[in-house]
């Protein structure tokens, strides 16, 4: 399936994208992490032959067009090359409409958006989001900070904390961690994901998609 732009033609804004049987939907290009192993930071913001460069501000306006039919995918996907949770308000908006067509709704996060919006925004989260994967990354401050490069202070202790909430709100939560990264400890990050009652998920370094 091929990309699909929006019918006032955002020249060049990959807002929609399908792989494999998923409609992944692109909502912003800032993050709260400067991650030193993500693409976008060596000169790619590519993801299989999509490029995910955003030049503007997205809205809802921009997305439910490009939907589609909810039948036609097993699930809606929000992620990109930036953390959807800093575009809070568009997210929280189509993942609603998205719940009243019938989809089901996962969301990729750095785990850092309570402490971006200083609240816990996990229960509005729970009414439209089925699904969650947080990127974990390192088992220890030391190691997150040197791979993540967090732009906000106490940033592993926040995703953390988020890390062990989320399952409270919602139903089924993953724990991401990359294998490769020196100085982290991929069994130790498997643990911290059950410990709180979230499933683990490896990912292998330099595969993206």
């Amino acid at each position: 399936m091929k990309s699909t732009q929006s019918t006032d033609s955002i020249i060049d804004n990959t807002l929609v994208y399908d792989i494999r049987q998923s409609r992944y939907i692109n909502l912003t290009s800032r993050c709260t992490l400067r991650c030193q192993f993500c693409p976008k930071h060596n000169g790619s913001k590519q993801v299989a032959e999509y490029d995910l460069t955003l030049s503007k501000t997205i809205h809802a306006d921009d997305i439910l067009p490009l939907l589609g039919d909810v039948e036609a995918f097993e699930e809606y996907v929000f992620c990109g090359y930036g953390e959807p949770t800093l575009n809070l308000d568009t997210l929280l908006t189509v993942a609603t409409e998205l719940k009243q067509r019938g989809a089901k709704v996962r969301l990729n996060t750095d785990g850092l958006g309570n402490l971006f919006h200083r609240r816990n925004i996990l229960p509005e989260l729970a009414k439209c989001i089925d699904a969650m994967s947080i990127s974990l990354n390192a088992d220890t401050e030391a190691a997150y900070i040197k791979h993540c490069q967090p732009k906000l202070p106490n940033a592993y202790a926040a995703v953390r904390d988020f890390i062990n909430l989320a399952p409270q709100h919602i139903k089924s939560v993953s724990v991401s961690a990359i294998n490769g990264l020196t100085e982290v400890d991929i069994e130790h990050c498997r643990q911290i994901a059950m410990n709180a009652g979230c499933h683990f998920t490896e990912r292998q370094l330099d595969v993206v998609g």
